[in-house]
């Protein structure tokens, strides 16, 4: 028996930058040692769907000439104005879906060409998806289950998956933990819809992060790194070997996305101690492999 480092390939959301331009951005993060891109759409513009063909390429051209591969989507539905998926208004609701639609669109025309894994679309939406005023959580978590389930043949036509997130309850009451998306995942059966583990919103597990990690794997397409506070990881104490060590061990090959909510500090900053962080993590992530030697 012996070890061999593990693979990891690091991405990093892109509003972190705020109002940096995009070519710019992605510069940077290539030199800082990022692979992959994710996009929260409000950044694209305010109907980010409604963005043009020529705008697309470009979006694609900026990614691409520096090397990095876009990743997926996240932060989905600030804008326009006025989404709400799980509320009892059955036109504002069909309104919305119809909008997921066409952000799977867009994710499928920003897709890197070549790419090893689909472009994933991850459905956080806190807001946009939380049980409003004259309905219960369940008959919001119904709605959210049905227009997922809704969508998913387009995603699986256009190539994309959609990711069930689970949040911590202090930022919704639908879907607050990785079972729950799990049984959401297992409800809809289609290869389109899986999950994903974020560390910060998992502040509220009762299980240590690994175990949740092993025992929901099969539905686990990505997975979004922070400290427990939001920030970037290396200014908490959250124990990134062991996570990424877990990750190698069940042969994980997806991306491990930075998601940083700090906006206060230089995003150059935030960005180069994350992956400084995760690339010393990364180090000591060894992997035991088995040989005939």
């Amino acid at each position: 028996m012996k070890v061999v480092p593990a693979a990891y390939r690091f991405a990093t959301c892109n509003e972190l930058f705020q109002k940096m331009p995009l070519a710019e951005i992605c510069r940077l993060v290539s030199r800082l040692g990022y692979e992959g891109f994710e996009i929260a759409p409000f950044t694209l513009g305010e109907d980010p769907a409604a963005i043009s063909k020529e705008q697309r390429a470009e979006v694609g051209k900026a990614i691409a000439g520096e090397g990095l591969e876009f990743v997926g989507l996240h932060w989905l539905l600030t804008a326009p104005p006025g989404l709400q998926i799980v509320t009892n208004d059955s036109a504002v609701r069909q309104h919305s879906w119809n909008y997921v639609q066409r952000l799977i669109d867009l994710c499928a025309d920003l897709a890197t060409r070549g790419a090893a894994k689909l472009p994933v679309i991850v459905f956080g939406s806190p807001k946009q998806r939380s049980s409003v005023p004259g309905s219960s959580a369940a008959e919001a978590v119904r709605f959210f289950t049905d227009g997922m389930a809704g969508v998913a043949p387009h995603a699986e036509a256009r190539k994309v998956t959609l990711l069930v997130e689970a949040l911590s309850p202090s930022q919704t009451d639908v879907v607050t933990s990785l079972a729950e998306a799990v049984g959401i995942v297992r409800q809809i059966a289609s290869p389109a819809v899986q999950t994903m583990f974020d560390v910060h919103n998992a502040i509220n597990e009762t299980e240590p992060h690994t175990v949740l990690i092993e025992r929901y794997f099969p539905y686990i397409r990505h997975v979004h790194v922070n400290e427990m506070d939001g920030k970037e990881p290396g200014m908490g104490d959250y124990n990134f070997l062991i996570l990424l060590r877990k990750l190698a061990e069940l042969n994980y090959d997806g991306w491990v996305s930075l998601e940083a909510f700090d906006f206060s500090r230089d995003a150059r900053e935030v960005a180069a101690r994350a992956i400084e962080t995760l690339k010393k993590a990364a180090e000591s992530a060894v992997v035991p492999i088995k040989t005939n030697i």
